[in-house]
C-alpha cells in the first residue's frame, strides 16, 4: 500500500455535503435495514471520541464539539450514534482538562450510557493515547477485559452508520487495523516558497484519510508506545502509526458521504437541517385494532408516503410493538367513531413510562374520524378543554400533541379528500413541530 493514499486528512478538501444520512444515528428513531440481532460481532469494541479541538475554524468561541443546535450539543449527537450499536460496550470521550466537567454534565443531562470521560493531553495524538490508555486501566484481569477492537472517530462527525462501523469492526479485527477513505473533492497541489505553483497531484491515484478508523487494541496500544515524541507532537494519522511501528497494513474502505466532519459555523446549520428533515420521516400510527380504524390507517399509510414519509401500522403498543416507544419521534393515534382521548392519555402515560431522554420533542396527534352527530356542541368543547389540557401537560415533558378531526363519508370522491388532506395537515405538524398549534383541534 502506498502510504501516501492515506495521509491526507479530509479537512484538507472540504467535503461534500450530503442531503441527509440514511439512517439517523443520533435520533432513536427510524428504520434500520438490520435489526440488531441480525449483526454478529463476538468481540468487545470500545470506541475512543477526541474532542479537545478548539474549533478555531468555526469562529466561534466555543468548541465546535459544544456548540448546541436544536437544543443539544454537537458531541452529544456522536455519542448516541454509538450508543445505538448495541455491540458496543464503552465509549471513552477525551476533552481539554478545562472541559471535563462541562463533558461530565452533558452525560449526565442527556442520559448518555456507557460512556466515561478521560482529560485529553496537548496534541490530537497525546489525547487519543490518552483515550486507549483508558481503556485497559484498572482492571485486575487486564487482558481479558480490554476491548478487542477500538473504533476511533472525531467527535465532530455525528452521522457515521451502523453498517459502516460494522465493516471497520470486522477488517479491524481480521487485518490489524482498518479506515475510512473518501475520494478526492478538489486536486491538491503543491506551490514553491514565493507561492507559484509547483505540480499537482493527479486526483484519482489518492483519496482522503477519513474517520473512523479502526485498530486491534494491542496494535494502536503498541504503536502509542513506540511513536517519537514528533509524532505526538506533529502527527495525525493514526494509520501511519500502525504501519510505521507495527508494521500494520490498514484496511481502507470507501466510506458514505454522510461521513463528512463538522468544521465552519455553516456546517452547523447543515447538521441541524439534516436532523429536522429526518426527524420527520417516519412515524407509528396505533389503531387499536379497530376495523375501521384500520382501514383509515392504511389510506394515511399510503398518502403520507406520497409526502416521503414512513408510517408504520400497530394496532397497540404492546409486545414487539413496545420497541416503538423507544425509537420513534411521531406517534398518530387513530380512534373511531367516539371520542377516545382515553387512548390518547394511555399512550402517553406509556410514553411517559418508557423514561425516554427527550433530546427533540415528541409529536403526537391525535386523529379522531368521528359520525357528524357524534357529539354535542357542549359535548365538542368539553373535548376540546380535554385536549387542551393533555397538551398542557405533556409539553412539559417535551411531548406535542395536537388533534385532527375528520368526518366519515360514505362519498369516495370526499373520503378520499380528507384522508389527504389529514396526511398534509399530519406532515406538516410533524415537520414543523409548531408549538403554537399544540392542544388545537383541526378539522380535515
Amino acid at each position: 500500500m502506498d502510504v501516501n493514499h492515506i495521509n491526507m486528512q479530509g479537512g484538507n478538501c472540504e467535503p461534500e455535503r450530503p442531503a441527509h444520512p440514511r439512517i439517523f444515528p443520533t435520533c432513536e428513531a427510524g428504520k434500520s435495514d438490520h435489526q440488531p440481532g441480525e449483526r454478529s460481532v463476538d468481540f468487545p469494541v470500545s470506541v475512543v471520541l477526541p474532542a479537545g479541538g478548539t474549533g478555531e475554524r468555526t469562529g466561534l468561541q466555543t468548541p465546535k464539539q459544544f456548540c448546541s443546535f436544536l437544543g443539544r450539543p454537537l458531541i452529544s449527537y456522536t455519542v448516541q450514534a454509538f450508543e445505538r450499536v448495541s455491540w458496543i460496550q464503552s465509549i471513552v470521550v477525551v476533552v481539554a482538562k478545562e472541559n471535563v466537567d462541562l463533558m461530565t454534565d452533558i452525560i449526565q443531562r442527556f442520559q448518555h450510557r456507557k460512556v466515561r470521560v478521560v482529560p485529553g493531553g496537548s496534541t490530537r495524538h497525546r489525547s487519543i493515547c490518552n483515550g486507549v490508555l483508558a481503556l485497559g486501566e484498572g482492571e485486575e484481569a487486564a487482558a481479558a477485559d480490554r476491548p478487542k477492537v477500538v473504533i476511533i472517530h472525531d467527535a465532530v462527525r455525528p452521522f457515521v452508520e451502523e453498517d459502516f462501523l460494522y465493516k471497520i469492526a470486522m477488517a479491524a479485527k481480521e487485518q490489524g487495523a482498518a479506515g475510512a477513505i473518501r475520494p478526492l473533492v478538489s486536486t491538491v497541489i503543491a506551490t514553491t516558497t514565493e507561492g507559484y505553483l509547483d505540480h499537482s497531484l493527479e486526483r484519482a491515484k489518492y483519496r482522503a484519510s477519513e474517520m473512523p478508523q479502526g485498530f486491534t487494541y494491542d496494535v494502536i496500544y503498541q504503536a502509542y508506545q513506540r511513536c517519537s515524541e514528533s509524532d505526538f507532537e506533529f502527527g495525525t494519522e493514526c494509520l501511519h502509526l500502525a504501519l510505521q511501528y507495527c508494521g500494520t497494513n490498514a484496511k481502507l474502505i470507501q466510506g458514505p458521504p454522510t461521513l463528512w466532519k463538522v468544521t465552519y459555523k455553516r456546517d452547523l446549520a447543515a447538521a441541524e437541517s439534516i436532523i429536522k428533515e429526518t426527524l420527520s420521516q417516519s412515524a407509528c400510527a396505533v389503531t387499536g385494532g379497530s376495523t375501521q380504524a384500520v382501514t383509515l390507517a392504511d389510506a394515511l399509510q399510503k398518502a403520507v408516503g406520497a409526502l416521503e414519509m414512513e408510517l408504520d401500522v400497530i394496532p397497540d403498543l404492546m409486545g414487539e410493538n413496545a420497541r416503538y416507544l423507544l425509537k420513534e419521534w411521531n406517534f398518530i393515534q387513530v380512534s373511531v367513531n367516539r371520542s377516545c382521548l382515553s387512548e390518547v392519555e394511555a399512550l402517553l402515560t406509556d410514553l411517559e413510562a418508557a423514561n425516554r431522554a427527550l433530546l427533540h420533542p415528541l409529536v403526537v396527534i391525535w386523529v379522531h374520524l368521528s359520525a357528524s352527530d357524534e357529539l354535542s356542541i357542549s359535548g365538542r368543547m368539553a373535548e376540546l378543554a380535554t385536549i387542551m389540557d393533555l397538551a398542557a401537560a405533556a409539553k412539559l415533558r417535551n411531548i406535542l400533541l395536537y388533534g385532527i378531526q375528520l368526518h366519515q363519508s360514505k362519498d369516495t370522491e370526499r373520503w378520499d379528500r380528507s384522508v389527504l388532506k389529514v396526511a398534509e395537515i399530519t406532515s406538516a405538524l410533524i415537520r414543523e413541530r409548531s408549538p403554537a398549534l399544540v392542544g388545537q383541534l383541526l378539522q380535515a
